[in-house]
């Protein structure tokens, strides 16, 4: 049987085969996810691209239902990768596509030279050790070169960023290109999971975390409130960190810190495995670089931008034009890509 009459079967029939085959085995590892182009993907598979980041969320979140939230992420967005893999290899078969087993060779061969000191049996030994044949590794290798080449050719073409693109990049993210920012501020802290209190839950930690940010916003003392509620080193200080360098700071701290009007009180913020309240007491701006300094530096990050939306573009056409069933998933994976790859 040809190529072309390979592909030619109706994917209702394919789905069909391959969701009794799921039933008749009955289990998880043998569970359809979603058929491309008449190729499954199975949980099994979506399980192995998570195993460790699931075993990292289960030891760093305690609240059941905080877990299951993350956990389900997780795994959709690993979904949706190997469905994004699928695609691309289905459209290098389209193109006809091949890549010469000398240039698999050569990779494979780098890979023992760099990672194995050239010791193949020592590779031979490593592979079988984790459950996996040499044929194995060179398909996967094949693949990722594949996926490399078509995502090159998305971005190959693309023009350069032109100055009205730089200089309205600059004017959004002046933060970013400004030397030695200063703010002097203060923080409630109020933990999802207090020490000492197992009957705490992260939704009454939160209610408590809006109840002392309404008092400080109606006029309390916001040094009082931290010596009577926050819960962190800074707490018998009044919250109070002092002054403080953009640079020094927790990125997502900054970000919330850096954006308040001095005088101001912050929304409830969740940072960590913590609810906090960020009083800005005073700002002291950095001089901002000139643009023609920082031009080369903003042109990457436009160019980059620039081919994340070429190739979501790119792969938004794959997906219209691919047979993706369930429909759910295909609806599910557009989505995807415009929340995740922006």
């Amino acid at each position: 049987m040809n190529l072309l009459s390979r592909h030619s079967l109706a994917p209702v029939l394919l789905l069909a085969l391959y969701f009794s085959i799921s039933s008749a085995f009955g289990q998880n590892s043998y569970k359809v996810e979603v058929v491309i182009n008449g190729k499954p993907i199975v949980s099994s598979e979506v399980r192995d691209a998570v195993n460790s980041q699931e075993q990292l969320l289960r030891m760093t979140i305690r609240d059941p239902r905080e877990l299951d939230q993350k956990l389900g992420e997780l795994r959709q967005s690993a979904l949706y990768t190997l469905i994004e893999r699928q695609l691309v290899l289905s459209e290098f078969e389209k193109l006809g596509g091949t890549i010469k087993a000398q240039y698999i060779d050569d990779d494979v061969n780098s890979v023992i030279r760099e990672n194995f000191e050239g010791d193949r049996q020592k590779f031979l030994q490593e592979l079988a050790k984790n459950g996996m044949t040499l044929r194995k590794f060179r398909q996967q290798r094949q693949d990722m070169m594949i996926i490399s080449v078509l995502r090159s050719r998305q971005i190959r073409s693309l023009p350069p960023p032109t100055p009205a693109q730089v200089e309205k990049f600059y004017r959004e993210n002046d933060s970013q290109f400004r030397e030695k920012d200063f703010i002097k501020f203060s923080t409630i802290t109020i933990p999802k999971y207090p020490i000492g209190n197992s009957t705490a839950t992260p939704e009454a930690q939160l209610k408590l975390a809006e109840e002392i940010r309404e008092k400080a916003v109606s006029g309390s003392d916001f040094g009082t409130l931290a010596r009577t509620y926050s819960q962190d080193s800074r707490a018998s200080d009044g919250g109070d960190w002092g002054l403080q360098e953009r640079a020094s700071l927790n990125k997502e701290l900054a970000e919330v810190a850096f954006t308040l009007k001095a005088g101001s009180v912050s929304k409830v913020v969740e940072i960590s495995a913590n609810y906090m309240i960020i009083y800005c007491e005073a700002k002291q701006p950095g001089n901002l670089e000139p643009l023609e300094k920082v031009r080369p530096q903003i042109e990457r990050v436009v160019r980059s931008e620039m081919g994340r939306e070429a190739l979501n573009r790119w792969l938004s056409s794959l997906a219209q034009r691919a047979s993706i069933q369930p429909e759910s998933v295909r609806k599910g994976f557009l989505e995807w890509i415009i929340k995740e790859k922006p």
